[in-house]
């Protein structure tokens, strides 16, 4: 997917009225994503329910999620690299981040502009796609370079890099060289 806007534009979807979130629009098939970056997805949606109402404390969820999904060790692991991510984008933003309910079964092949575009910043990072990379934290930042979001957004990247997997969905080992900002 290329990283033309207009896609990635908000507009309502033909949904009936109780549907959970009306800005849901793309369609995940459409990212391309690899089964790592789409097994993520209902857990991205877990930590952002949680830092839009606290009170659910859906990062408990999120947590017992990916533990379950990838075991404790590197489940735990992949939790703690997105909420970290999620963190940093949420504190450079001045609006909240649009999401889906990570609960709603109408809306789990379906993603909010948001949603596409922190999948593919992490999608860019995890392959070392510099450029691509640039622009998709800087539509998730809102034009942003924010440091803090780059740097937990390449270290998630280093852990958990696109490459050989063991088995379809799980992270790929650790890479030996460091990945760096490139200015």
């Amino acid at each position: 997917m290329t990283l033309d806007p207009s896609p990635l534009e908000q507009r309502p979807l033909d949904q009936p009225a109780e549907a959970r979130n009306p800005q849901a629009q793309i369609n995940l098939q459409d990212l391309d994503l690899d089964p790592f970056e789409t097994a993520i997805l209902p857990i991205l949606r877990h930590f952002l329910a949680a830092v839009t109402a606290p009170e659910t404390q859906s990062w408990h969820i999120a947590y017992a999620t990916a533990a379950e999904r990838w075991g404790q060790s590197v489940g735990l692991a992949i939790a703690h690299g997105l909420s970290e991510l999620l963190c940093a984008i949420h504190a450079c933003r001045e609006t909240p981040v649009t999401h889906c309910d990570a609960l709603a079964l109408d809306t789990r092949a379906l993603l909010t502009a948001d949603e596409a575009m922190i999948l593919l910043m992490i999608r860019y990072m995890r392959r070392d796609n510099t450029e691509r990379a640039r622009i998709a934290v800087e539509n998730v930042t809102h034009g942003r370079r924010d440091a803090s979001v780059i740097r937990a957004g390449l270290k998630f990247a280093q852990r958990f890099h696109a490459g050989m997997s063991r088995r379809p969905g799980d992270p790929a080992p650790a890479r030996s060289e460091p990945l760096r900002i490139v200015q």
